[in-house]
């Protein structure tokens, strides 16, 4: 496949044409040790046995992959992206990571709202099992160490006022993050109050 491109040079517009196989001929090293792991011991069959009961086969547009899904999944929680629209366009914008998941360069990546509306369709204790099937895998072929490990997935009425909620990895409040935000995106003028 052939993309063709308009790159400005000295003032002047000229065409280039680039060869996907050349762009990304492997992936980042952490996900490629994690793709070979996930193929050696059989992912995609995996997760599809355990989600067969949660797809209607013959009815309507074909869902997403469990596979494709897990491992968006897994890559949002290995980069630290706490929303579905942020691993959507992170996954969309990454060479490597499309590659990770299983996209050609030209492909459409599944939507944010594909992603949420697959993770509300799997019961909790199937994102369980495939996170802990992960996790053995990864402690078998030496990609993982460690004793103890917690998983915390307790549900709790949330009554948060926006000004009150702070960046775990920064300390950072969210009002000082978002005028950041928007000064960087030369937004002057602040919005209307949603909080």
């Amino acid at each position: 496949m052939q993309i063709h491109g308009i790159r400005k040079a000295k003032g002047a517009y000229t065409r280039r044409a680039i060869y996907s196989h050349e762009l990304c001929s492997s992936l980042n090293a952490f996900y490629e040790a994690l793709e070979s792991v996930l193929r050696k011991y059989g992912f995609d069959k995996f997760v599809e046995e355990i989600c067969h009961a949660f797809y209607a086969d013959g009815i309507g547009r074909p869902g997403l992959a469990p596979g494709v899904y897990f491992r968006m999944l897994l890559i949002g929680y290995m980069e630290g992206w706490g929303s579905e629209r942020e691993i959507a366009w992170r996954c969309n914008d990454s060479l490597a990571l499309r590659k990770f998941s299983g996209y050609a360069l030209t492909a459409r990546l599944p939507d944010h709202s594909t992603l949420s509306k697959t993770r509300k369709r799997l019961s909790v204790e199937v994102h369980m099992q495939v996170f802990e099937w992960v996790l053995q895998r990864l402690k078998k072929a030496g990609l993982l160490r460690g004793k103890t490990l917690g998983i915390d997935a307790t549900t709790l009425e949330a009554n948060a006022v926006m000004r009150s909620i702070v960046r775990r990895d920064t300390g950072q409040k969210y009002d000082v993050f978002w005028n950041r935000w928007r000064r960087r995106r030369g937004l002057r003028r602040r919005p209307t109050r949603i909080w």
